[in-house]
């Protein structure tokens, strides 16, 4: 498994105030060519949608995490037309890679920006970014140095009096879908024996599962969000799409290390999607 590199630190972020102001845009599935499709839906064409909506409702973003499944199929030039797209923002962007992914033509496309960061302070706060991804495999899990890298990493918020939020591509928890569960995070049960010795562990994130999930395990807030394109109907034993519009999620994270967060979908345009397709990979 690859993982991120962390030899030259945290990457740091500057608020205007206490507050953190995030972002998450997630699974947006870009194809090799601009206007291609997920399940008959033009992805370059919602996410666009998407960002425009951000735009419209988020006057102060402080940073975008982009958590998994950029590209469809892992090409470059989907990932050159995503940091096309991101430069809406003045904000930094944070990306992980997703079973779609081809984390070596992300690195290619990046030119060594710091979007593969593999942790984000700002504020009285720590985000860590988690490589999930099994290359070749739909699956995911953390492996070995990724589980180290995230115990270091909240001794040091521990030590330093920081909050954190966990993002990863794949669940850690079973969310109801039978067909996607099987491909939750393998090493789940380490994972949370990990987050529950720390206090300070306010929120784990992640992509994926193309639908909303707000819940909480114990006193940390578990979210999932829509996809920018396709969304996955919740409850189903097999693969099923659903007609629900793309959309993101918002979070601020708080100085007393609360999180208040939201979805926030496009009402205001028409989406084509195959309902009747039996899988997308």
């Amino acid at each position: 498994m690859s993982n991120p590199s962390t030899s030259a630190g945290p990457c740091k972020l500057t608020t205007a105030g206490d507050t953190v102001h995030l972002v998450q845009l997630t699974d947006t599935h870009l194809c090799a060519e601009r206007g291609g499709t997920l399940l008959d839906m033009d992805t370059d064409r919602s996410l666009q949608l998407v960002i425009e909506h951000v735009l419209q409702e988020r006057p102060v973003i402080d940073g975008l995490l982009c958590t998994g499944d950029l590209s469809d199929r892992g090409s470059r030039d989907a990932y050159l037309r995503l940091t096309e797209y991101l430069q809406a923002f003045s904000a930094e962007s944070f990306w992980l890679p997703g079973n779609h992914d081809d984390r070596g033509q992300m690195e290619t496309a990046l030119q060594g920006q710091g979007c593969l960061c593999g942790e984000v302070q700002a504020g009285d706060w720590q985000v860590l970014m988690l490589d999930s991804q099994i290359p070749g495999e739909v699956g995911g899990e953390l492996g070995e140095l990724e589980q180290q890298r995230l115990l270091a990493a909240l001794e040091r918020a521990q030590a330093e009096g920081l909050f954190t939020l966990v993002c990863l591509h794949h669940q850690p928890v079973s969310i109801g879908s039978a067909w996607i569960d099987q491909q939750k995070l393998a090493d789940a049960e380490r994972f949370w024996e990990t987050l529950e010795r720390f206090a300070g562990v306010r929120g784990v994130l992640w992509g994926h599962v193309h639908q909303e999930i707000d819940w909480l395990r114990g006193d940390i807030a578990l979210m999932a969000s829509p996809s920018t394109c396709v969304q996955f109907a919740p409850g189903s034993e097999r693969f099923k799409a659903d007609d629900r519009p793309p959309g993101y999620r918002w979070l601020e994270l708080c100085k007393d290390g609360s999180i208040n967060t939201g979805i926030s979908r496009v009402t205001d345009a028409t989406f084509t999607v195959d309902l009747e397709s039996g899988g997308y990979l």
